[in-house]
């Protein structure tokens, strides 16, 4: 099992959690999955899209930035664009943004471990 730590951080993250998971951190409130215009092009490419074909399909504009489109599972339950729900997986996940790639070491988790474990089972 291989522990990635991160400076500033008491917990650690095991990788090997994210295929029994179901995509946890793909999935839930409503919200925002950031990219970059770097990030964009890498994830056009990916798919084969021109940029203007994946922001238009796949991108929304919030005030002067970008984030990936969401689509509803259920009532209070929403996903990331890209997670297959079949596989319970990212379906671009060698191109996923940077917010998607930091994951679980976030700023807001740094003082709050409690609220990470809840959202992520690969903790320890």
């Amino acid at each position: 099992m291989e522990l990635i730590s991160e400076e500033g951080y008491k917990y650690q993250f095991t990788s090997t959690a994210c295929e029994a998971c179901g995509g946890h951190c793909c999935t839930g409130e409503t919200g925002y999955i950031w990219a970059k215009y770097e990030e964009i092009e890498s994830m056009a490419s990916f798919l084969n899209l021109s940029i203007e074909e994946f922001a238009t399909m796949y991108l929304r504009k919030v005030k002067h930035r970008y984030s990936l489109i969401e689509k509803q599972l259920e009532a209070n339950n929403f996903a990331c664009i890209f997670f297959d729900e079949s596989k319970k997986r990212c379906s671009i996940y060698p191109v996923r943004p940077l917010q998607c790639r930091t994951f679980p070491f976030w700023e807001q988790f740094k003082n709050d471990e409690d609220e990470v474990r809840k959202e992520c089972p690969g903790i320890v």
